[in-house]
């Protein structure tokens, strides 16, 4: 034991004041030992050599038996926690890079020699089960020995490998597998194609197990592989697949078929993308690939004239809507248009010429529309391109003229005089001249299956709805000019036989012209109406003159005036009238003048009808007919049933023309209505027919209205309103090039042309070789002369 004295050299003593000072000043409490003080210093004991090498081979070789365990899959021996602190404690000691060198060589080693050699012991498989070996042998490495072994080596895994630039131990054992089992080049084609075949097999409709494809998907997403070698294999085999299915399906299926099977396939690619994982990316190359193959490069058989044709012959309405939707896809539905238009052209052409169904045409055009409407709303989802296409089609089809025996060898349009004609129709007998397939509710349930056709729709309301179709297509119609001349006809004879099913119906109609057309198109129009109505109130200043003088008459007289330049005009016929209608004639007319001096009044009883009493031995009847009818009835009154009138007596005592009273008498001998008879027997009247009244006329009902010939149209006021329009037309076109020459004094000939059919579109586009003629014309008038260069002169 060592000793130590505590006495210092008196030379070195510290000053004992100072010291306590300081002290003092570190702690008031604080008192220092005096005296002496020993230490004792013991002997240590000897400590064993640390040989950190032989702990990391000790503790290697306890991991190195157990990852051979897990590669082998014998029975786990082991303690978990035991390996997990071994790792551990190696990490602790600076160890870990020598021992992810160690498991990282163990496990190559491992992968790459039994794991891959009994791979590739089974050679000769076929690719699905190549796949499958690999897909298990990879499950097998991820989810059971990897897992194990990422257990154990946690720590590894967690302080050290993590920072560094090799990756997780899972992207370890990850790398290690692909470069050895994915990459080998005996392995990878078998593995790629065998996906490739399960997704053929797919398509074929053979049966699979779903989850093979799904794991296989999952395995090159794990890998890495997908988009590098998987994604582009897969795309390649779909699009030779797509190519041959596009060419083998257009060569053998009808155009509604193809269109339908290229949409089931194309989706049932696109559920498989969602059923066995494939990414969003591969899903839309893989859609852009279906497409092209099968949208874009078929888009001439997707639109063929034929194909399309016979699917709006069909109104084939949800087979156009899938094509349309298929054709969008890839923005391609204006491609239909060249077919559609041609489809549209060549139907309405066919119908305005088809001479033998004319009186069908506004009928066959409205329906037409009504179903090509539809299509465009229902099919083409309102394509702005394919309703622009549709109106220029029905605009070119519906102006389309020719010099035919229909319009009298006149260039006028016929859709313009047939639409006059329907639109007549519909304003006498109101909605029962409706087509049943034209009606509101017809339209409103226009391609679907299930309607009710119970449904009781409002008159007023069809009328109306179907007046605005008409409207639609009289917008169309250039030559304008005809329906006007037809539609005043009409509307004339309308009002003077009191014929119209519905004054709001007249007046609704009046408006919509009004508005189409302006106020100068229907201002005579208006005036026909304002006659009517001051003629009414004539009439009932008269009858009210009449009671104040107590003047009775045998015959109820109501006349219309009318003014001359509003209406149509009327040929005179010469007729015999007879003494009562004549005195009951004059008194009005002394009214009349009595009242508007000065005013002349030109008397048209081709147009006047009457109703007149007939006693018959069945019973009296009243019967309504024309003028011309009543005055040949009114000579067999007062004579024997047996006494005969012969063809030259008639025509004597009535005065009418020959051929009025050759009109006249077939209507009343020789129609379906006969209350005279005519002898002989026949359809035709001759000059040696005989007549007598037939007193066993009988009818069940008591007003009988007989055929009024003045009611319809001959061939001969139809060939002389189309010729009269022709002859308005001429004249608008000769004051249009005057107005043009008398504005600019000088014009070239091809700017002049441009001017007037602009000038005169509003009511009719004119045909170049008329407007020819008319300068011709007016240059042999001295209203222009022709220059050099193709030049026009005005001469004032």
């Amino acid at each position: 034991m060592y000793s130590f004295s505590t006495k210092v050299l008196s030379g070195n003593s510290p000053d004992v004041s100072t010291n306590r000072r300081v002290a003092g000043r570190l702690n008031k409490g604080f008192q220092p030992k005096t005296g002496n003080t020993k230490l004792v210093v013991k002997t240590l004991k000897p400590q064993p050599v640390w040989d950190a090498n032989k702990y990391f081979e000790d503790t290697w070789a306890q991991l190195d038996r157990a990852l051979h365990v897990i590669f082998t899959g014998a029975k786990v021996d082991f303690s978990m926690e035991e390996l997990y602190r071994g790792a551990e404690n190696l990490c602790r000691q600076k160890k870990a890079d020598a021992l992810y060198a160690r498991l990282s060589s163990r496990c190559k080693q491992y992968v790459r020699g039994p794991m891959k050699t009994a791979l590739l012991s089974q050679q000769g498989q076929s690719n699905l089960q190549v796949l499958e070996d690999v897909v298990k042998t990879w499950t097998l490495w991820k989810d059971d020995q990897m897992r194990t072994i990422h257990n154990i080596f946690y720590y590894l895994d967690r302080s050290y490998l993590l920072q560094t630039s090799r990756g997780s131990l899972m992207d370890v054992a990850i790398r290690i597998f692909r470069e050895s089992i994915f990459e080998d080049p005996t392995l990878k084609p078998g593995i790629i194609d065998g996906a490739c075949d399960l997704i053929a097999a797919d398509r074929s409709g053979d049966n699979l197990k779903k989850n093979q494809l799904s794991q296989a998907i999952s395995m090159f997403h794990d890998l890495g592989t997908y988009s590098t070698s998987f994604e582009p294999r897969m795309l390649a085999y779909t699009q030779q697949y797509a190519i041959q299915w596009a060419e083998e399906k257009s060569a053998g299926s009808t155009l509604p078929v193809y269109v339908n099977d290229a949409v089931g396939f194309m989706s049932k690619e696109t559920e498989r993308c969602e059923l066995f994982g494939l990414d969003q990316s591969t899903k839309r190359d893989l859609v852009a690939l279906l497409e092209e193959h099968i949208i874009v490069n078929k888009v001439d058989y997707l639109t063929n004239q034929d194909s399309v044709a016979d699917l709006l012959d069909d109104y084939a309405v949800k087979d156009l809507e899938q094509l349309h939707a298929l054709l969008q896809r890839r923005r391609l539905g204006s491609k239909i248009r060249p077919a559609f238009v041609r489809w549209v052209d060549d139907t309405g052409t066919q119908i305005v010429f088809d001479d033998k169904n004319e009186a069908q045409m506004v009928v066959r055009l409205l329906s037409l529309k009504t179903r090509l409407d539809n299509i465009w709303r229902t099919s083409f989802h309102r394509d702005e391109d394919l309703g622009h296409a549709l109106r220029e089609a029905f605009e070119t089809f519906i102006n389309k003229t020719k010099k035919a025996a229909a319009t009298h060898g006149t260039d006028n349009s016929k859709t313009g005089e047939m639409i006059a004609k329907y639109v007549d129709n519909l304003l006498r007998n109101g909605a029962k001249a409706i087509p049943t397939d034209l009606t509101i509710h017809a339209r409103d349930n226009a391609g679907n299956d299930e309607d009710e056709d119970n449904e009781v729709m409002d008159e007023d309301s069809e009328v109306n709805a179907q007046l605005d179709q008409v409207l639609d297509l009289f917008r169309f119609v250039h030559g304008k000019a005809v329906f006007e001349a037809f539609y005043k006809k009409d509307l004339a004879r309308r009002l003077l036989m009191s014929r119209s099913a519905s004054a709001d119906a007249e007046r609704s109609m009046l408006a919509r012209l009004k508005t189409e057309c302006g106020a100068e198109f229907t201002h005579n129009l208006e005036q026909m109406f304002k006659d009517v109505e001051l003629a009414r109130e004539e009439m009932s200043s008269y009858k009210s003159r009449l009671e104040e003088r107590d003047e009775k008459s045998k015959i109820d007289l109501n006349v219309n005036v009318l003014s001359a330049a509003a209406w149509p005009t009327y040929p005179d016929v010469p007729v015999i009238i007879p003494a009562d209608i004549k005195k009951a004639i004059d008194e009005y007319e002394r009214h009349y003048k009595s009242k508007h001096s000065g005013r002349k009044l030109d008397w048209k009883h081709s147009l006047a009808h009457c109703q007149m009493k007939a006693k018959f031995a069945k019973g009296t009847k009243e019967l309504v007919v024309s003028s011309f009818q009543a005055i040949i009835l009114l000579l067999f009154n007062n004579i024997d049933a047996s006494e005969h009138l012969t063809y030259d007596f008639i025509k004597t005592e009535s005065g009418l023309p020959e051929a009025e009273v050759v009109r006249t008498l077939q209507s009343l001998a020789c129609a379906k209505l006969r209350p005279l008879i005519k002898h002989p027997k026949g359809r035709e009247i001759a000059h040696t027919d005989t007549f007598t009244y037939d007193p066993n006329f009988r009818n069940d009902k008591y007003r009988v209205k007989i055929n009024q010939v003045q009611l319809k149209e001959t061939k001969e006021e139809n060939k002389e309103t189309h010729e009269r329009v022709a002859a308005d037309r001429n004249f608008e076109c000769q004051a249009a090039v005057v107005r043009v020459m008398k504005s600019r004094k000088t014009i070239g000939h091809s700017e002049l042309i441009a001017e007037v059919i602009q000038a005169t579109r509003s009511r009719g586009v004119l045909d170049v070789k008329d407007i020819k003629k008319n300068i011709d014309r007016l240059i042999e008038k001295d209203y222009m002369e022709r220059e050099e260069g193709n030049m026009y002169n005005y001469v004032a």
